[in-house]
């Protein structure tokens, strides 16, 4: 015991909790930044590869770091005689007005554009209301339990 006595204690609670706010602006902008490269590639008529490491077990057991690639999805296509962008928050397409959730536009080349005033918007604080909304998780309900708790 006498070693700890020639310690001093206290107790504290870690604060780097971080504005989920500012976190959700980031994670867009840092999506719409890699949406630019795969535009940059789609005009060079190629596609954008991510590289990430993942460990696998070999053939002999052990546990090695492995570098694999995928394909980046692409967050505008083409329909209707134009080209159509959307803004993503993870899997989800968020309504960027509210209402839509795609920007029409007549040429590949106009695409820069619409995500350039995606991330202007985005670090303008313009988007922060529509994350939210689609950031909070819905309690999954499973299909017959709403019938149930209904009836108890």
């Amino acid at each position: 015991m006498t070693h700890l006595a020639k310690l001093t204690f206290k107790s504290v609670s870690k604060a780097t909790a971080r504005d989920p706010v500012i976190a959700r602006r980031d994670k867009v902008i840092a999506a719409l930044e890699e949406q630019k490269v795969v535009f940059a590639a789609a005009v060079r008529g190629e596609q954008h590869m991510i590289e990430r490491s993942k460990w696998m077990t070999n053939d002999q057991g052990e546990r090695v770091l492995v570098k694999t690639q995928r394909r980046a999805r692409a967050w505008f296509f083409q329909q209707d005689q134009g080209w159509y962008v959307q803004c993503r928050y993870g899997a989800r397409v968020i309504a960027a007005d509210g209402v839509n959730n795609a920007v029409f536009v007549r040429t590949l080349k106009d695409v820069a554009p619409v995500l350039d005033a995606f991330v202007a918007a985005a670090n303008a604080g313009e988007l922060d209301t529509v994350l939210a909304k689609i950031a909070e998780r819905q309690p999954r309900i499973k299909p017959g339990a709403a019938k149930a708790s209904a009836n108890d």
